[in-house]
């Protein structure tokens, strides 16, 4: 399904593109590398100086390095393009800052209390912002269980998916479906 045919001629202008690719190291630790882009269609003038049709105005990137409970054990920012060379490709160092929250629990709090501001780069936050679920989708499966493991005999806790989103509710339908042994009934 894709979204529906615009009503209007339109004319693309800016593309902003993000990627996590997150990886299993040999020494039982993940990183989570996060990249984002800016690009603008036309050339385009700023404070600093014109920049050219399709080079990035940001080209940013962000690792963190998590344990198997996704307590960050290592972090750092690099600013490969930006709008202010000299000014925003210094605040690379910041994001070690991240190092010992939890993804899990009250991350973007966190995130936002330390790196919010002048103290980080907005792109490069927003960026961070995104990092818990695509951990989750990483660990899916390789780490934590994804299916019902009372079909294989093997007792173990509630999903940790389950209860986290609209589809998983386990009140619904597809818990009913594929976790029926998690399905909480109206009374």
């Amino acid at each position: 399904m894709s979204l529906s045919t615009p009503v209007s001629r339109r004319a693309l202008r800016h593309t902003r593109a993000i990627d996590i690719q997150a990886f299993k190291r040999d020494d039982g630790l993940w990183d989570l590398d996060a990249h984002i882009t800016d690009i603008k269609e036309n050339d385009t003038l700023l404070a600093s100086g014109p920049r050219v049709a399709g080079q990035p105005l940001h080209d940013l990137w962000l690792r963190v390095t998590v344990d198997r409970q996704l307590t960050i054990v290592a972090a750092e920012a690099v600013s490969s393009a930006v709008p202010y060379p000299g000014f925003c490709d210094t605040i690379g160092p910041a994001y070690e800052a991240l190092v010992g929250l939890n993804l899990m629990k009250g991350f973007r709090h966190e995130l936002k209390q330390r790196l919010h501001g002048i103290a980080g780069c907005t792109h490069l936050t927003e960026l961070a912002q995104i990092l818990p679920t695509a951990a989750v989708q990483a660990f899916a499966s390789d780490v934590w269980p994804t299916h019902d493991a009372a079909s294989a005999h093997v007792p173990h806790d509630k999903p940790f998916q389950l209860d986290k989103c609209h589809a998983l509710r386990t009140d619904g339908g597809a818990v009913a479906q594929f976790y029926p042994r998690w399905v909480v009934k109206e009374s």
